[in-house]
């Protein structure tokens, strides 16, 4: 059991014929309780203060333990966003292609049917001129013939009939 500043204090020491001076003992004793007491007292605040800081650091402790699951968990989340991402770019890069695809083949099937009907249309034109040249020849072949001639040289009397009213 250790020693208190109370057992100091209430040490009686046995007499001798040729002993120390009592009082020298006494006032010594009571010297060696001041500074046993200050360092009880002060080993008790030594003794608080490391307990305090004790706690502290183990609060710093959960806090660092804490912060480094929350650092781990944001990593993951990150991660995974970032590969979320990744994969719904690639799928719309692939619907833009399937789309860029698509409307290419749309428009090279609306230019192969423009390009039909471009040719059905020459076609068609060069029918039209064929048809119109061969009308317009014929008519000039009956304007050529004698006959016309004589309808010129006609009566003239008989041009009221045909007059416009």
């Amino acid at each position: 059991m250790p020693l208190t500043p109370l057992d100091i204090h209430n040490k009686e020491f046995s007499r001798s014929f040729r002993g120390y001076d009592e009082d020298e003992v006494n006032e010594f004793l009571d010297l060696v309780i001041k500074d046993y007491e200050s360092l009880i007292r002060e080993n008790k605040e030594l003794q608080n203060q490391a307990l305090a800081l004790q706690e502290k650091l183990n609060h710093f402790s959960n806090i660092e333990e804490t912060l480094s699951k929350t650092i781990i968990v944001a990593q993951e989340a990150a991660d995974e966003v970032k590969n979320n991402a990744k994969k719904e770019a690639q799928l719309i890069v692939k619907e833009a292609e399937k789309n860029a695809d698509r409307i290419i083949n749309e428009s090279l099937s609306k230019s192969r049917k423009v390009s039909l009907e471009v040719d059905e249309l020459k076609k068609q034109a060069s029918i039209y001129r064929a048809r119109f040249r061969t009308l317009v020849e014929a008519q000039l072949d009956l304007l050529s013939q004698e006959g016309w001639d004589s309808l010129d040289a006609g009566p003239a009397a008989g041009a009221g009939e045909f007059t416009r009213g």
